[in-house]
């Protein structure tokens, strides 16, 4: 038999089938290319003018939207590197709600300037130093641009809101943020806590109905149900409610189990005395007070029969996630079977009434006076997709407004700050010596990225933008950005265009951190893929909630 030869080296050590790249040109460069892939495809939608997307996920299902969060998350990205640049859009999204773009955006572009200064002979190391103080001294510079006086700020006073709203919803839904924003204002307020830190964003519900147009978008204190209601009865004012998360059904009463039934007489009492049950339990809940009652499961024919007899109006919601948001609007507790209820575990709401919205029959539950817990912004727009991108535009403002109820500082948009910030930071370059500096100077031109992005995506020379802005703010006027209509440079605090301080502030941070964990790696090794049968779809989860 003849004698195999060993594989040596890493061959020898690996299984086969194993793939491995190392060194700067292999790995460190490969890695920085995939990451300035997908920073290419969210820079184009970033700001007001930025482009939609059209991605088609896995399960078929279509996004138009500009918005970089949703972009990543359905594209499913499989590049290692790039993987983390979509985590940090991620951290971003999850920490302020909004910003994403900017993280991924700057880190790819961070990236891209550490590429060129490799190929220029820099050691990745000494691009993580420079890269480390230039977040650093950033972090400072952006604490001196802070508007003076924006930290005390109202989160009731609805103006002050729409102030720090505008960019972010203006950067997902250009034109209409006049519209948008005093409606997120209005629906946040209402819901804000007597401590505003403890804001929920949940609280803040989105109703897509479709007909009408974003000018038809209204608020309801309260919640909107997508569901008629169950039996004749379509109004309430003033009403009590009782909440059964069982349902309400025969399977109630008490009589299962086998019965032996020997004449007709008895099969006659026994489907008597089950309907007396049921009615009597009916009439329990009428007795307690309530007017309403909601289930969340099936609503059986006898006892919805009852129910009529006894003018109770009836909702079936089949939600968890709903019934548990019905509750905290109402203040009811739900009960597990159907029972005469406590009069502290009744909810109590202004009004419950069916409505018909652009062909679809809804429920709205109205309670204005007590402390209002739940507010709805009930969307209109022509399709789905409209009105899914509207309600991207609306997460995005409720989800500023808790970032501003935490910490309401802002620094000038449209750009003025991240100009700010470079030629800062080019100036600190200078004053250090050693091979950093050229990496911080790469850091601090990274930020043009920004107002070139925004004067590209709105049709405008950047270059000619870019110098003047540098002159505006080589000559003091730190709060010039670019006015993408006119396109010219003015003063974002005349234009009102403000970003969140918090926002800014995470996503270079998260941008920095991701771009240098990138460029510490300095090999990949990929096992052999797991082998075995096809991965099959996986099966649906919950609700989109």
């Amino acid at each position: 038999m003849g004698f195999q030869m060993q594989p040596y080296g890493l061959q020898g050590m690996l299984k086969e089938g194993h793939r491995h790249f190392s060194g700067l040109e292999e790995a460190v460069l490969k890695n920085i290319d995939a990451c300035q892939e997908l920073s290419v495809i969210t820079r184009t939608s970033l700001g007001p003018n930025g482009m939609n997307k059209m991605v088609i996920n896995h399960l078929d299902k279509l996004f138009v939207t500009n918005d970089a969060a949703t972009i990543v998350n359905e594209l499913e990205v499989q590049h290692p590197a790039a993987k983390i640049l979509v985590l940090a859009g991620k951290a971003q999204q999850e920490e302020v709600g909004d910003g994403a773009n900017l993280t991924i955006s700057f880190g790819g572009e961070l990236l891209r300037n550490a590429g060129e200064l490799i190929r220029t002979g820099l050691h990745p190391s000494e691009i993580i130093s420079g890269y480390t103080k230039g977040i650093n001294k950033t972090i400072e510079i952006l604490d001196e641009l802070v508007e003076k006086g924006s930290e005390t700020m109202d989160v009731r006073n609805k103006d002050e809101v729409v102030l720090r709203m505008r960019a972010a919803v203006a950067s997902k839904q250009y034109g209409q943020e006049d519209i948008l924003c005093p409606l997120i204002a209005d629906a946040c307020i209402q819901v804000c806590p007597k401590n505003p830190a403890n804001f929920n964003v949940d609280n803040v519900r989105v109703a897509k109905l479709i007909g009408g147009g974003i000018h038809d978008c209204s608020i309801v204190r309260g919640m909107v149900l997508k569901h008629d209601s169950v039996g004749s009865i379509k109004k309430m004012e003033k009403a009590k409610i009782a909440v059964f998360a069982g349902g309400v059904d025969t399977s109630a009463t008490e009589t299962k189990g086998t019965v032996l039934i020997q004449s007709a007489e008895q099969l006659e009492n026994y489907a008597k005395t089950e309907e007396a049950k049921v009615e009597e339990l009916i009439r329990a809940v009428a007795n307690s007070g309530a007017k309403v009652i909601v289930s969340g499961a099936a609503v059986g024919e006898m006892a919805l029969h009852f129910c009529e007899r006894y003018k109770l109006m009836v909702l079936k919601i089949s939600s968890k996630f709903e019934l548990r948001r019905f509750c905290r609007t109402t203040g009811a507790v739900a009960l597990l079977k159907l029972s005469q209820p406590n009069p502290d575990e009744l909810g109590y709401a202004d009004s419950v009434s069916v409505e018909e919205i652009g062909g679809v029959r809804v429920t709205i539950v109205k309670n204005e006076e007590g402390g209002n817990s739940v507010s709805t912004v009930v969307l209109r727009g022509s399709t789905d997709s409209i009105l899914d991108d509207l309600e991207r535009a609306i997460d995005d403002g409720v989800n500023s407004y808790k970032a501003m109820c935490r910490d309401s500082r802002i620094v000038p948009g449209a750009a003025a700050t991240e100009i700010e910030l470079a030629r800062k930071l080019k100036e600190f370059s200078f004053k250090e010596t050693g091979l950093d500096q050229y990496a911080i100077a790469k850091f601090a031109e990274s930020f043009e990225l920004v107002p070139k992005t925004l004067a590209e995506n709105a049709g405008l020379t950047a270059i000619e933008i870019i110098s003047s802005l540098y002159a505006e703010h080589a000559s003091g006027n730190t709060k010039v950005g670019i006015d993408l209509e006119e396109g010219a440079c003015k003063d974002a605090s005349v234009m009102k265009v403000w970003d969140l301080y918090v926002a800014k502030f995470f996503a270079l941070k998260y941008a920095a951190d991701a771009a240098c964990t990138v460029l510490r790696v300095d090999q990949i090794i990929m096992a052999k893929p797991a082998g075995g049968p096809a991965r099959r779809d996986q099966p649906a989860g919950m609700d989109e909630d």
